[in-house]
């Protein structure tokens, strides 16, 4: 499932975020609409205080129902975010900080979620993270193996 296409050729993407994240995801919602990806926002709606993992946890499960192909969470430093998602047995979320860590994410650990801390990046920057992350594609090889003891190990 994870960075397949569907049958209509556009993927959905799943965006949850607590306060302190909410500029950012509204940043990256405007983005990915624009170029042309279906978003499903778990919310918040406002930088009125709330707890993260009522937003990650449902944008992660939407993800391994197959709702959304992949998702992004959003926080103040992307952790608490990240390990909720992690939570979700067939998610792997990763923390990206920049381009680097995105490209990585998905070419060696093939994350099917990230985490971004709106707090520690610039809104440019935030989406240069997202389009790397989309644009990677996951390497196999030897990368398979060590996704597949995180399968049997952490399910």
């Amino acid at each position: 499932m994870v960075n397949q296409q569907r049958k209509t050729g556009v993927q959905k993407i799943a965006l949850g975020t607590d306060h302190a994240g909410y500029i950012l995801k509204e940043a990256i919602k405007t983005h990915l609409q624009q170029a042309g990806y279906v978003v499903v926002d778990f919310g918040t709606d406002s930088l009125q205080a709330v707890d993260y993992p009522d937003y990650c946890r449902p944008a992660a499960e939407s993800v391994v129902r197959g709702d959304c192909d992949l998702g992004i969470v959003f926080g103040g430093s992307g952790n608490g975010e990240a390990m909720v998602a992690n939570k979700v047995p067939g998610i792997r979320c990763g923390v990206c900080w920049n381009e680097t860590s995105a490209r990585l994410a998905k070419e060696h650990n093939n994350a099917n979620m990230i985490a971004i801390g709106a707090r520690m990046v610039s809104m440019q920057t935030g989406i240069e993270i997202v389009n790397t992350w989309m644009g990677a594609i996951f390497q196999g090889g030897r990368h398979q193996q060590r996704i597949d003891k995180i399968d049997k190990w952490c399910p």
